[in-house]
């Protein structure tokens, strides 16, 4: 718990604001938000398809939100926007290691310990490695041109890890032609804690060379107080939660037709003490459990035009980091579970991605286009767990009968009765393609495939130890697993555009996930050593279109997936509680996704999204620790909610003094279970948020709000209330503050 007060927050925001006035900087509400509003609804350009193409062009289910509006409902981190989306749930556990999911493609709402099914991606280069994910990067928004949210599978364009669909976030490059700068205070306090919270953001951008080379810097900090009170280390408002971030970009363009873009990212997040919590705002630990985890992502691209085509070359090397330490409250050796004497775990892991694409895409042409690449990615990854009891040692060596006559030297050398280290290597090596066709103005068919050579290899050491009389090895055991797969994941759609604004589109995809190593298989008889892939196949029919002068806007999806050999995060059974994953049965999915936005007039805007799906298995999910041996066909999966919505009113004013806005948002999701054979649900809450905005200058906007204004008290997950430490997160209580930005 830090000692920040609310005034030194206030300072250290007005600090950060006064420096952008001194410098002539914008800060993270853009120009564009204090002028006058057009009549009608901006369509945003993307890159889903590896092209610059409008949102309501693309043939696929697709959401993106602008970098202005990210500013303008104040959003920070995943959880602020991403629940807003159709078709998307977020598993909200742990800062750093929350998962997006998309259309119920997940078996559990705490974190997959395989590859995610959401792919996560920066300006198009992957940042999650295959296997159980030390970090998901949660980029900040600040200085975000956008986010883009693809739903279904997309193994065909950007390979494994997107069963569900992929989230892309796309941020600002340096502009070769204009002096830019940026900077945003924020302060504000959230119910149950007892410090501020505070944000210091700012950017420069540099021509160098004007239209040839130009830099642009972007600086963050960010400090969510922490609401939780634990009393078992006697102090309140433990979950304090620190982000920091840097992200540079240089942009280079000596010719006409070549452009090279430098990107470099680096992010990392502080948690005092974890978020889950056993009653009320009560978390009880014997002591703090504090995670830590990073990123510093480095990229650069070649863009060139070749004549008969653009020419793409993207490399980069991603290098994460994260440290945890979770307590416990077993017995184990020595019988303590209170106290100091208590067992805790330490955890340290760390993973290198290197990645390379090279692409070609036709120019723009009326009726055919098409696009041809390769992809290769090594991802190293090395992993150490340990869990100590203190005293342990000792108490084994004065209690030889109950440990084998063993030594505590030798079962609990360092009061370590447990850990395992992990080393893995992944190769993925893809070709993909897609090809466009116009038969004539309305109707085009587009047809692409992957073909994936993936290959992994593990190497797991168990050291000797022990938890518990009766459970011990008096020697390290070490065994090693090797995966090869390859194969084709294909994809069709048809499209047919009647008339300027409106298109209908059928699409089938496919999506895969690599499988891995069971790090627990050598504690236990009965865990698998290493578990295959998985696949989903999407079946799915929409339509987009604009009315009213382009005032309206409307997207509707009908999907099936077809889930097979779901990779399942189960756990033995008490008192280890061993994680480990294992290819059992299949799913569907079946659902309906709407998203529509109203332009009422220059002053009112309505914006609704609203997802129904249901999610079950197909087949029964054997289980061999379970109770009835397994989960029977027909169980819903973990998280899976039929219903799912958001709405929003805005108004804005923008010919009045001051140019006021007032926003009025609303999300509700229905509850659903947290975890195969668990009788515990989350959701079916409602949350409401208030914004409201004034300009006292054409370069200055003062931005009021209030999150959860209710203070619903929503549980997001409980995937371990059935055991000895009852364990489930809520949604942040209500929350208020101040942003100030200032723009030139």
């Amino acid at each position: 718990m830090r000692k920040t007060t609310l005034m030194s927050a206030a300072s250290l925001s007005a600090c950060a604001i006064a420096a952008g006035l001194s410098l002539g900087v914008t800060t993270s509400v853009s120009a564009q938000t204090v002028a006058t509003p057009v009549t009608e609804l901006d369509a945003l350009i993307v890159t889903a398809t590896k092209r610059n193409e409008s949102v309501r062009d693309v043939a696929i289910p697709i959401s993106a939100v602008s970098g202005a509006d990210l500013q303008k409902v104040n959003a920070n981190s995943l959880a602020d926007y991403i629940v807003r989306l159709p078709g998307v749930t977020f598993n909200d556990y742990q800062p750093g290691i929350s998962e997006v999911v998309v259309r119920g493609i997940a078996a559990t709402t705490y974190h997959e310990q395989g590859q995610t099914t959401t792919g996560y991606y920066l300006n198009e280069v992957v940042v999650v490695e295959p296997g159980f994910p030390i970090g998901i990067p949660d980029v900040d928004t600040f200085d975000l041109d956008r986010v883009e949210v693809l739903r279904g599978p997309q193994g065909t364009l950007f390979g494994s890890s997107t069963l569900g669909g992929l989230v892309n976030y796309v941020a600002k490059m340096a502009n070769t032609s204009q002096y830019q700068a940026a900077a945003s205070g924020l302060v504000g306090t959230t119910k149950n804690a007892g410090q501020a919270n505070y944000a210091i953001k700012a950017m420069v951008n540099i021509p160098i060379i004007e239209d040839k080379l130009g830099v642009r810097l972007t600086g963050l900090q960010r400090f969510d107080a922490g609401f939780l009170d634990n009393p078992g280390t006697k102090e309140d408002g433990v979950n304090d939660f620190r982000t920091r971030g840097l992200r540079g970009s240089l942009v280079f363009t000596p010719a006409e037709g070549t452009k090279l873009t430098f990107l470099s990212a680096y992010q990392d997040s502080l948690l005092d003490d974890q978020t889950y919590l056993s009653h009320d705002y009560v978390r009880n630990s014997a002591r703090a459990e504090p995670q830590e985890t990073d990123f510093w992502l480095n990229s650069l691209r070649l863009d060139q035009d070749v004549g008969f085509a653009d020419l793409t070359l993207l490399g980069s090397t991603n290098h994460k980091t994260n440290s945890t330490t979770y307590s416990y409250p077993y017995a184990y050796v020595t019988g303590v579970t209170t106290g100091s004497g208590s067992a805790y775990s330490l955890g340290a892991a760390k993973a290198d991605i290197d990645t390379f694409e090279g692409r070609l895409a036709s120019k723009e042409d009326d009726r055919l286009k098409w696009l041809i690449g390769a992809s290769y990615m090594r991802a190293k990854k090395s992993s150490a767990d340990r869990i100590y009891q203190p005293g342990a040692a000792a108490y084994i060596t004065a209690h030889p009968g109950d440990f084998g006559g063993y030594s505590g030297s030798v079962l609990a050398p360092g009061d370590a009765i447990y850990g395992y280290i992990s080393d893995t290597v992944n190769k993925d090596f893809g070709i993909f393609g897609e090809v466009s066709y116009k038969f004539n103005p309305q109707w085009e068919i587009t047809v692409g495939g992957r073909y994936y050579d993936t290959k992994n290899t593990a190497t797991i050491t168990n050291a000797a130890g022990s938890l518990g009389a009766g459970s011990y090895s008096p020697t390290a055991s070490t065994f090693g697993t090797s995966q090869k797969e390859d194969g084709f994941t294909p994809k069709v759609t048809l499209a047919f555009r009647p008339q300027k604004g409106v298109m209908a589109y059928a699409t089938y995809s496919r999506g895969f996930r690599v499988g891995g190593p069971n790090p627990n298989a050598a504690i236990l008889p009965g865990i698998p050593t290493s578990y295959g892939s998985d696949t989903v196949d999407n079946y799915e029919a929409g339509l987009k279109t604009t009315l009213l002068e382009n005032r309206l806007s409307l997207d509707i999806s009908v999907f099936h997936l077809k889930w097979k050999d779901i990779q399942a995060r189960l756990f033995t059974a008490a008192p280890y509680f061993y994680s480990y994953v294992t290819n059992a049965g299949s799913a569907k999915v079946d659902g309906v996704e709407f998203a529509g936005q109203f332009k009422v007039s220059q002053h009112i805007t309505f914006s609704n999204s609203t997802t129904y799906q249901e999610a079950k298995l197909t087949t029964m999910l054997p289980d061999s620790f379970a109770v009835g041996g397994g989960y029977a066909a027909g169980t819903t999966l973990p998280g899976s909610s039929k219903w799912s919505t958001s709405n929003t009113l805005s108004f804005e004013f923008p010919e009045v003094s001051l140019q006021p806005t007032f926003e009025v948002a609303h999300r509700y999701l229905s509850k659903a279970p947290v975890a195969f054979g668990n009788p515990n649900t989350r959701g079916d809450f409602n949350i409401f948020d208030l914004r409201a905005s004034i300009a006292p200058t054409d370069k200055v906007r003062v931005l009021g709000f209030v999150n959860n204004f209710t203070n619903e008290y929503g549980i997001l997950n409980a995937p371990f209330t059935d055991q000895a430490a009852p364990a489930y997160s809520i949604v942040r209580p209500r929350t208020a503050g101040v942003r100030v930005d200032v723009t030139f």
